[in-house]
């Protein structure tokens, strides 16, 4: 790659695709089904294992620095769960290693000669040791480039310490079977990268295995696969917990709510009783007044009955009254004209009589 393709897949990756305003880079976007979630993520296999013996060759997928510069923008604001994505596709990948792991373990039991479980657990211990040798030796280096020199004197004092312990393990091995059995090279399949590891392999061979690109790519992988699979179920579970809570929000709410509509519901029966109430006691009082009304009325109907009674009466008895004294004064009238009647007629009488006598006399 040329100076200038390294510079514009630096922009790209620091940029992403709306650095220049090249509409047609914009077509495809980071969501896109064809983009690899894993390349997004920085963790395709593609990428890790590129120039070892294992290389995949070109993703299926498309690759690209900057649509990766836009997911790493777009995840600030929002999660996009392409974790699950790439879990799938490195879980799958590391499942084919285990499986060729396995089946070059079976094959090496196959072709070298059989030992017996001791002998085998010692061999082990040396194959181990071979091991961490290697680990301390490629960490050495790494340290001794990036310039801190007595953290690496440090390691290499450490692998030092190792190798004599591996020099006691390979003794108690070579004391434990044939010598032609032990010239024999006793091989080991990584379980890391599925690589063949000798048992009499050199420090220098063991420190290009364990420090060199493949074996560091697997371990990168699966560090990686573990850290994906931790940060999925940190996000269902934190997605869980929001929709959980959203759960009881909206019970809440709908509690709320249905306690607004019970009130609700309570006010208006408890309006309507009152009215029932106001309408029923407005119908009494009415009843009541018309009653009393009625009463009244009555009471004044049998007042006026009575006043017209007693009216009438007091008028039949004025008139009766009347009528009597009137009959008293006729007939007081009449007895005095009958006296006078008879005291006239007496008179006359008694003048007729002096006369009579004054005649005789005469």
């Amino acid at each position: 790659m040329s100076a200038q393709a390294q510079m514009r897949a630096l922009l790209d990756q620091l940029m992403g695709t709306a650095r220049d305003g090249d509409e047609t880079r914009q077509r495809v976007k980071f969501t896109d089904e064809r983009v690899c979630k894993s390349h997004l993520l920085n963790c395709c296999p593609h990428d890790i294992l590129s120039g070892t013996r294992m290389d995949l060759g070109e993703c299926t997928k498309i690759h690209d620095l900057a649509l990766r510069a836009d997911y790493e923008i777009a995840s600030k604001e929002r999660d996009l769960f392409f974790e699950l994505d790439a879990v799938d596709h490195l879980e799958a990948f590391i499942g084919d290693c285990d499986r060729r792991t396995e089946l070059a373990k079976k094959r090496l039991a196959e072709t070298q000669e059989e030992i017996s479980a001791e002998v085998a657990a010692k061999a082990e211990k040396v194959h181990e040791l071979n091991e961490e040798i290697g680990k301390l030796l490629a960490k050495a280096e790494q340290l001794g480039a990036e310039g801190n020199v007595d953290e690496a004197q440090k390691v290499l004092q450490e692998v030092e310490k190792v190798r004599t312990r591996k020099k006691d393990a390979e003794e108690e091995y070579r004391n434990s079977m044939p010598a032609s059995s032990f010239q024999q090279q006793k091989l080991r399949v990584c379980e890391v990268c599925s690589a063949y590891l000798g048992l009499h392999d050199n420090d220098r061979r063991l420190a290009d295995h364990f420090g060199g690109k493949l074996h560091l790519g697997f371990i990168q992988i699966r560090e990686k696969l573990d850290q994906l699979k931790k940060t999925v179920v940190e996000k269902q579970e934190k997605r869980n917990q929001e929709r959980l809570k959203r759960r009881e929000e909206r019970e809440k709410e709908e509690r709320m709510r249905k306690r607004t509509r019970s009130r609700s519901r309570e006010h208006k029966r408890s309006r309507s009783r009152e009215r029932r109430r106001r309408r029923s006691g407005s119908s009494s009082r009415d009843r009541r007044r018309s009653r009393s009304r009625s009463r009244e009325r009555k009471r004044r109907h049998r007042s006026r009955s009575r006043s017209r009674s007693r009216g009438h009466r007091h008028s039949h008895e004025q008139s009766s009254r009347h009528k009597s004294s009137r009959d008293r004064e006729h007939s007081s009238r009449d007895r005095s004209r009958d006296r006078d009647k008879r005291d006239s007629m007496n008179g006359r009488s008694d003048s007729r009589r002096g006369e009579d006598r004054d005649a005789g006399d005469f």
